[in-house]
């Protein structure tokens, strides 16, 4: 196995099955283009006579677009920007702060990333898309759905404040549990 020497840029990218790891190789002098998500090469290019461009790749289970773009700084300086879905990688993360909703808890000795998009309301649990069932309740929804056993519930209230919207909450086994910050 050869070493990562030509090793350019690594991201981490939270999506809604989980937490991708990419990596970008870059030889400046062979011209070689080689992207890794996860570990798992996606994109080899050997001898690429033209050092600047695009790469353009998919991540996850979800296949999100993905595009490593290559620009040239100063001489034989170059700067890799990743983007997601056609935006910048910080764009990404502030739209997903508001498009998502992301818990870590441990149960049995496990520990699960559960995910909620707000706009389609389907939970996700490391990368599975859940089967969940939601009901109108006195005081918002709530979706149900199973970790291990353990009866999960999303409890969607409103804030009563037009700027804060829907509060979303996490309940397992009748216990409230933490957002996570990613």
């Amino acid at each position: 196995l050869e070493k990562m020497t030509d090793l350019v840029a690594v991201w981490e990218v939270a999506l809604s099955d989980g937490v991708h790891k990419i990596e970008f190789e870059h030889g400046t002098t062979s011209g070689k283009r080689v992207v890794y998500v996860d570990g798992k090469e996606e994109i080899r290019r050997e001898w690429m006579f033209k050092l600047v461009g695009k790469e353009t790749f998919t991540v996850g289970a979800t296949k999100t677009k993905a595009a490593i773009n290559i620009d040239a700084v100063s001489g034989f300086a170059y700067e890799y920007t990743l983007e997601i879905n056609g935006k910048s990688l910080k764009q990404h993360m502030e739209n997903r702060l508001k498009t998502t909703n992301t818990w870590i808890l441990n149960l049995g000795g496990t520990d699960y990333r559960i995910v909620l998009e707000k706009d389609t309301m389907d939970v996700w649990c490391n990368g599975e898309k859940m089967e969940t069932a939601g009901e109108f309740v006195e005081d918002g929804t709530e979706t149900h759905f199973t970790v291990a056993d353990h009866g999960c519930c999303i409890k969607a209230v409103s804030s009563g404040k037009r700027k804060e919207g829907i509060i979303h909450t996490l309940i397992v086994d009748n216990r409230e549990i933490p957002e996570a910050v990613e």
